[in-house]
């Protein structure tokens, strides 16, 4: 299984394309022979790029809701309609599809997050924008719930 971790500043071309950082590339190749998914996140500006293998952990998971359910279709609708097969080009380049550029507000620069089984694609503004947020909301926590036994 693969583990992505850290943070990449990264640059998007005229095209849509980004390469992804050279020290995740053979983890990649050999993992999901370059073939990976791209989807929103639905509770952030930014995109979740998965294995193929991961993904279709998520696929199956979501496939397995209830179709009558308005709230699981709607999920189902966003994320699997916007999913998109990406592969990894010989350079490392990725093209991202139109749609999912402008779901992000993608131009230029771009940070590339790993979050364990997959990345978040977040344009730099946004993440600049939103990391504040972020640290004040993790410093507020009481360490009660999920984190409570986390020790760092």
């Amino acid at each position: 299984m693969l583990f992505f971790r850290g943070i990449n500043a990264i640059n998007l071309d005229e095209k849509g394309r980004f390469a992804i950082p050279k020290r995740y590339r053979d983890s990649i190749a050999d993992a999901c022979d370059n073939h990976l998914i791209a989807t929103i996140d639905l509770n952030s500006p930014c995109l979740l790029i998965y294995t193929q293998d991961e993904w279709e952990v998520i696929e199956r998971k979501l496939m397995s809701l209830p179709n009558m359910d308005p709230q699981a279709r709607m999920v189902q609708r966003l994320l699997l309609g916007h999913a998109s097969e990406i592969d990894m080009d010989a350079q490392g380049r990725m093209l991202l599809p139109s749609l999912l550029r402008d779901h992000a507000k993608l131009d230029k620069q771009a940070i590339l997050l790993g979050q364990g089984n997959k990345f978040e694609l977040w344009s730099l503004e946004a993440w600049e924008a939103s990391r504040p947020d972020m640290l004040n909301s993790v410093q507020q926590l009481d360490g009660q719930g999920a984190l409570a036994n986390l020790s760092l």
